[in-house]
């Protein structure tokens, strides 16, 4: 076959450090866009980016030239720059991240989620939610080991 194609959709989650609480209303309504331009300059198109003061959830399509792995590093370390850059001097991320895939049927309802992140976390977790999140996916973890 001499075309590579590829359509892998991926809901990523990933926390302030130590959830810290730093993503206030105004920053997030910069820190969207900014986080969907440098996915689409990974060659990464986003469809939902969203979140509260301490995560966000980005579902994109992965370039069919990066792993996942790349990507996350880009994106936050070129993300907690910017912040920095905006008044947030000690921001920080958490150290990992959880990565989730579904199909395109899934898409609509994974928009819906992300977009009603404000509701969904008043009475929900970011934890509850994580573990949620990773249980649906199939990922085993070591609940030790996923909080920094």
């Amino acid at each position: 076959m001499p075309q590579s194609l590829s359509n892998i959709l991926v809901h990523l989650v990933f926390s302030t450090k130590a959830r810290d609480p730093a993503l206030a209303p105004a920053i997030r309504e910069e820190l969207y866009p900014y986080l969907a331009t440098v996915l689409k300059n990974l060659n990464c198109p986003v469809l939902q980016v969203g979140g509260v003061e301490d995560h966000v959830h980005i579902l994109f399509r992965l370039s069919r030239t990066l792993t996942i792995a790349e990507v996350v590093e880009k994106v936050k370390s070129s993300s907690s720059r910017w912040l920095k850059s905006k008044g947030l001097p000690s921001f920080a991320w958490q150290a990992g991240y959880g990565a989730m895939s579904l199909n395109e049927d899934g898409v609509a309802a994974c928009v819906r989620y992300i977009q009603g992140q404000e509701e969904h976390h008043r009475k929900v977790s970011f934890q509850e939610e994580f573990r949620e999140l990773l249980r649906i996916a199939g990922i085993e973890f070591d609940d030790r080991y996923v909080w920094d």
